[in-house]
């Protein structure tokens, strides 16, 4: 059961929270959707309720971060404001809905991803995590990471870099592909501050999307059954691009600041099973 960081949303008991809230995390074009797809298929098989949401998906605000991103002339708070309205109305209208009916709730992207991506772009730490301060604490936060020399051939075979994906509303430069390198370097640094700090369950997604799955269903079947929180393995620390990194991160990037607990609850203990006793893995 997931559980609130103070202040509580009025009204709202968080006891009433019966399900399970999971965070698939990473960067552009690492895998995050394909996974979450295969799961909600494997979990559903299994007799769980799966809901579902991600970024950008909220009735209130999602067409219009969509038209404000079409001009590529939003500003760094503008895009943060508009993505954190976008989280408070499916917090309110998703998130909690399927947590209080019991559901495994799969998130693509969390306010992980808003926290990094609003620091990269300058924001000051503190004033970003009061943004999220109401977030409830994921029972699960998986991160998929992948070097960027990696990544840029998955994003070339989607369809190419994006201009907000590739930083180039920080002006950069004039090259996207350079843009891209700077930007996901930079939000991987802060992507791994956060796993450090908060325990995020690390999984290389280099490998084929088969083995990268296999460690998704593991780790979900743990969660599910109430067995402890496990790392899956250390955070590389390779040197990709070093000198971007610093040049576009700001000075107080390193005070990473995100709504998460390690902390377990018991309420769902042996219930990594279905009726019929089938498991998870």
């Amino acid at each position: 059961m997931s559980t609130f960081e103070s202040p509580l949303i009025p009204g709202l008991d968080p006891g009433e929270l019966s399900g399970w809230l999971v965070v698939i995390e990473g960067t552009d074009g690492v895998g995050r959707t394909t996974h979450i797809d295969r799961l909600r298929t494997r979990l559903e098989r299994l007799g769980y309720a799966v809901a579902e949401t991600g970024l950008s998906r909220s009735d209130l605000a999602s067409r219009g971060i969509r038209r404000a991103k079409q001009g590529n002339t939003l500003g760094s708070n503008a895009f943060n404001l508009f993505y954190a309205t976008d989280f408070a109305d499916r917090l309110e209208r998703q998130i909690i809905p399927a947590l209080r009916a019991g559901f495994v709730m799969l998130t693509d992207r969390y306010t992980y991803s808003l926290i990094a991506r609003a620091i990269v772009r300058g924001a000051d730490p503190d004033w970003i995590k009061r943004v999220y301060a109401v977030a409830p604490r994921p029972d699960a936060v998986y991160y998929l990471r992948i070097d960027v020399r990696e990544l840029v051939p998955r994003v070339l075979s989607q369809g190419g870099f994006d201009y907000w994906e590739s930083g180039m509303d920080l002006h950069p430069g004039e090259d996207m592909y350079d843009g891209f390198i700077k930007y996901q370097t930079a939000l991987l640094k802060q992507f791994d501050a956060l796993a450090d700090q908060y325990g995020f369950e690390v999984i290389d997604a280099s490998p084929d999307v088969r083995k990268v799955f296999q460690k998704l269903r593991a780790g979900i079947a743990r969660v599910l059954s109430g067995e402890p929180h496990e790392t899956l393995f250390s955070i590389p620390r390779p040197k990709l691009v070093a000198e971007a990194a610093e040049a576009t991160a700001p000075p107080e990037a390193g005070k990473v600041i995100a709504v998460v607990d390690k902390e377990k609850t018991q309420t769902h203990a042996g219930a990594g099973k279905t009726a019929a006793g089938d498991e998870i893995k």
